[in-house]
């Protein structure tokens, strides 16, 4: 039995032009190397790319009556930038092919008619574009995903309670950053589950006043104002990530102007990441220390120190997370996707989890696993909705600071 190539190895092409014979003279000539789709629009065309692509190479005419090819390829390069475009045209007109690689961003431009085994080697060659370009996306996301992963691990060996913080505020970010419809949301992200990540220089001592509610030496100050320059150095080290260095090294600048670092920015010149860092760790710092209520009424006596739209986007996200409530449920009650109110601990005193954090299937089996060896201290305190809580048994509890 021989080796055949099926359709649905192939890679997909599209094939745009109003001359409906055209189409079939590529469906004819191209269909046994590629995977051909045909439109006979412009208009059709992006339909046809919303609705099934990415494609890997996408071909169309110049001249088509409605929206012409330099339009066309401009709005497919909008959907999808990585997919491969090439221009055929009937005219030997230079401006127009400088136009289509400069607006349309075209891979190759063919004259009309092209003989087909000059297309076949255009089409192979953009096939061979795309297969680079998506295999380098890949490898820098794994690249990424693999680095952050591993700082995270070891702010987690680090400090637990540390890591407890960045993923409460890594949660808090998300919810303020929807509010605000921020664009890049995915920096803000990892900008705060690393903003803590400068803690590796810092002497355990220390964190723990930091992360408790023990007043702070000069020297701990001190300590702890160099965290962020210390988190943004380190993750500066990680390509692409420039921006969220950024984020990280001014999370402690206040809206205007003073604190860290001690620099000429302010207002609206500090990266809106950073603005929106600082209210949400100020707020989670005053809320495992004191409470709710307390944290809130903390920044509005110091509203110099943060962005007036942030904090209205503040008081909007704990207004819906009011409607959780902490309740006390047996170990064998704890599910995935709750929120643990307080630290997970064993009989011993060794924090298995700490507060803040969504349980997620990972964090499960962890808690699990160490029920095996150890006396997880019940009941665990977690935060449900009111129809949750009832529908598990649990029992309402006051507020619990971590």
């Amino acid at each position: 039995m021989g080796n055949s190539t099926t359709t649905q190895d192939k890679d997909r092409i599209l094939c745009v032009d109003d001359e409906a014979n055209i189409l079939k003279s590529y469906q004819r000539n191209l269909r046994r190397n590629f995977a051909i789709d045909v439109a006979l629009s412009g208009d059709e065309g992006l339909n046809i790319v919303r609705a099934q692509g990415p494609y890997s190479v996408i071909i169309t005419d110049m001249r088509m009556p409605g929206m012409d090819g330099i339009e066309f390829l401009r709005a497919v390069r909008s959907h999808h930038p990585d997919t491969v475009r090439i221009m055929l045209t009937g005219t030997g007109d230079q401006a127009t092919a400088v136009q289509a690689v400069n607006e349309g961003n075209v891979f190759r431009f063919l004259n009309k008619p092209c003989a087909t085994d000059d297309l076949v080697g255009a089409i192979t060659a953009g096939i061979d574009q795309y297969h680079l370009i998506t295999a380098e996306k890949v490898l820098l996301h794994k690249t990424l995903c693999g680095s952050i992963g591993m700082l995270n691990e070891v702010l987690a060996l680090a400090s637990p309670k540390a890591f407890g913080h960045a993923t409460r505020v890594r949660n808090l970010v998300r919810k303020l950053c929807g509010e605000l419809k921020v664009e890049r949301v995915w920096e803000c992200e990892i900008a705060a589950m690393l903003s803590q990540i400068g803690c590796v220089t810092v002497p355990p001592d220390t964190l723990d006043r930091a992360y408790g509610a023990a007043p702070l030496t000069a020297t701990d100050a001190e300590l702890l104002d160099a965290m962020p320059q210390v988190g943004a150095g380190l993750v500066a080290r990680i390509p692409r990530l420039d921006r969220v260095s950024r984020i990280i090294a001014y999370q402690q600048k206040n809206f205007d102007g003073s604190g860290v670092p001690h620099d000429d920015v302010r207002g609206e010149q500090i990266p809106l990441g950073a603005r929106i860092l600082k209210v949400a760790l100020d707020y989670d710092t005053a809320k495992w220390r004191r409470d709710d209520c307390d944290a809130l009424t903390r920044i509005d006596h110091r509203a110099r120190h943060y962005d007036p739209k942030v904090v209205r986007a503040l008081k909007a996200v704990v207004l819906v997370d009011a409607k959780l409530e902490r309740c006390e449920i047996a170990l064998d009650d704890l599910r995935p996707g709750m929120m643990l109110a307080a630290d997970v601990k064993t009989s011993d005193n060794m924090t298995v989890v700490a507060s803040g954090q969504e349980v997620t299937d990972s964090l499960y089996q962890r808690i699990r696993n160490f029920a095996r060896h150890r006396t997880i201290i019940e009941p665990l305190i977690v935060l449900m909705s009111a129809s949750a809580s009832t529908e598990h048994g649990a029992t309402g509890v006051p507020p619990v600071s971590a």
